[in-house]
């Protein structure tokens, strides 16, 4: 979200001599409605569901449905950052509200890359407000107050709002593991993320735009402009933005086309039946400011109450991808209840080589052989997996020397092969007492045993290592980066 301010020593977009908007020609503009009258009907008594398997067509939904807004767009994110990925989408949210499209905008405080000046430069625009989840270690604060509320109120500052809703005219959403960033859409560099979201229509959609107000107007969201005081006068004069966003360097007119294509794949994926129609869709959400309370060990929520029902439920198979696997006695337990019934429980988390959260693999390094013990199959995620398609841009996979390292992001469980569960959830003691998480939860065997089928094709050998007692692949890594994890391991397992 980092965008131009006024000052001239906060400046961070470059200054272009030239103006690339002039070469874009005009898009079609604010007709979603037209695109949903089809289905009218159908999003009254029930809801439609596509998987967003690629991160390409989920950067590319979100940047059509910004385009096609009548009303309103409300965004909720845990990281919204200042890469280009991140510019770019701040362009479109900025050309929204510059055609009378309300925007709201809330972004957990922690890990907001932001200064408040250019916070507030976003906000002054009269159809864009910005909020910040939980502001108590980050925007407004100095380095004193930082560290008085880490000392003071250390529960306080580790609970944050993970939860990542895009919704539109609250008719469409998007939700699911991507924060907004270039490595959620494959289009970093150095490291992408292999991650699900889900598309809804109609139906549970209503659900989504009530979780984002009941959050929107919690005490823990707070305006950006009561967070800071400036005696700098803010304008809406976007242009820098803008010409960044137009440059052809930045945003590559081939992925900009394929934007303006998206109707017709749209067209195509109703037509083929991948657009499913489905009653009894539920999406669970925590309230704000879950587990208030100083106990760490507090008790989970809706969210974490809901995945163990869901999880005890299964009679056949339970199949899991979670990046970080930080297990309790009582997540142990409940796997190896399950095996014992007879369900066959397969997870796939991230391998040392591919995990971007070291604190988080020390926990699990910890409890890797009792979590074998259980009796579940365990697989850790290559660094090198050969699902380039589902995660790296075409563009970017022609355009990079060498391949990226690739790391897991989806929170996803199947349970048997009727239903799929798709959110924000990691199978870690964060996620059950800190967090604020949410979910999808599918009720269609379809497509339940399409995203059990992807999963289990990432666990194999060319895309996963298969865990045992005798064999782990921590070895594949350097010295140092396997001497930083054993140096977390005084990090508490109850805050990863």
């Amino acid at each position: 979200m980092l965008i131009s301010s006024c000052s001239a020593n906060e400046q961070y977009l470059p200054i272009y001599s030239k103006d690339h908007c002039k070469q874009i020609p005009a898009t079609e503009q604010g007709n979603l409605n037209q695109y949903l009258a089809p289905f009218t009907d159908k999003m009254t008594s029930s809801t439609g569901v596509y998987v967003l398997e690629q991160g390409t067509e989920a950067m590319l939904t979100r940047a059509w449905l910004s385009q096609q807004a009548q009303k309103t767009i409300d965004i909720q994110y845990f990281i919204f950052s200042a890469d280009n990925i991140g510019l770019i989408a701040v362009d479109y949210l900025v050309r929204a509200a510059n055609r009378g499209i309300k925007v709201r905008i809330l972004v957990d405080d922690i890990l907001v890359n932001a200064t408040a000046e250019q916070l507030l430069k976003l906000s002054a625009h009269k159809n864009l407000e910005v909020k910040i989840y939980n502001p108590n270690i980050n925007i407004g604060k100095n380095i004193a107050q930082k560290l008085y509320n880490v000392v003071t109120d250390f529960h306080g500052v580790n609970q944050r709002m993970h939860n990542k809703t895009f919704t539109v005219d609250g008719q469409v959403s998007i939700t699911g593991g991507r924060n907004v960033a270039d490595e959620y859409f494959g289009y970093d560099h150095t490291y992408n993320f292999r991650d699900r979201d889900v598309l809804v229509l109609g139906g549970a959609t209503d659900d989504i735009q009530t979780s984002f107000n009941d959050y929107w107007q919690s005490a823990l969201s707070v305006p950006i402009e009561k967070l800071v005081e400036t005696s700098t006068k803010f304008t809406d004069d976007y242009s820098d933005l803008h010409n960044y966003a137009c440059n052809p360097d930045n945003f590559v007119p081939k992925v900009r086309q394929m934007i303006n294509d998206l109707p017709k794949v749209f067209a195509e994926i109703q037509q083929s039946g991948q657009l499913h129609w489905l009653n009894d869709v539920e999406y669970i959400a925590d309230i704000p400011g879950k587990n208030t309370e100083d106990d760490f060990l507090g008790g989970g929520g809706k969210t974490t109450d809901k995945l163990i029902e869901l999880a005890k439920s299964a009679k056949t198979s339970l199949t899991i991808q979670t990046p970080y696997l930080v297990t309790t006695k009582t997540t142990r337990a409940l796997l190896k209840s399950l095996v014992d019934s007879g369900v066959k429980v397969k997870v796939l988390t991230n391998s040392l080589a591919s995990n971007d959260n070291l604190e988080a693999f020390s926990g699990y390094q910890r409890d890797r052989e009792e979590i074998l013990e259980t009796g579940i199959e365990l697989y850790e995620f290559k660094p090198d997996a050969q699902i380039r398609q589902k995660v790296m841009s075409e563009v970017m996979q022609k355009q990079l020397p060498e391949m990226p390292i690739f790391g897991l992001h989806a929170k996803t469980m199947v349970i048997d092969n009727h239903t799929a569960v798709i959110g924000t959830f990691n199978l870690d003691p964060r996620s059950t007492h800190l967090n604020t998480e949410s979910l999808v939860i599918i009720p269609s065997t379809q497509i339940a045993s399409e995203v059990k089928r992807g999963m289990l094709a990432e666990m194999l050998p060319e895309n996963a290592w298969r865990i045992t007692p005798d064999s782990n692949p921590d070895s594949e890594v350097g010295r140092l980066k396997r001497m930083k994890v054993k140096l977390r391991r005084v990090v508490p397992k109850s805050i990863l």
